[in-house]
């Protein structure tokens, strides 16, 4: 009975780590995203939006969203 337990076990931490492994992917690829698209606004359009640790920040977590984000607040004059 023991032996079943563990197998079932095996199988729970093999599965979360899987959706673990599933989410990383997909964060990494929406960091990259906002990343891009923050370093194609300052090169194709000179926005001179400098390259501080929050934007970076905000970019890698919000992703496309987040790069929006703060080429908007560049845009008002609120500078990050």
């Amino acid at each position: 009975m023991i032996e079943m337990g563990l197998i079932v076990l095996i199988l729970a931490v093999a599965l979360g780590i899987l959706i673990l492994l599933r989410s990383i992917k997909h964060f990494a690829i929406n960091a990259a995203i906002g990343l891009v698209i923050l370093f194609a606004a300052n090169s194709i359009a000179a926005l001179n939006i400098g390259y501080s640790w929050i934007v970076i920040l905000i970019c890698a977590i919000g992703g496309a969203v987040g790069a929006i984000f703060v080429i908007l607040l560049h845009f008002l004059g609120i500078s990050l």
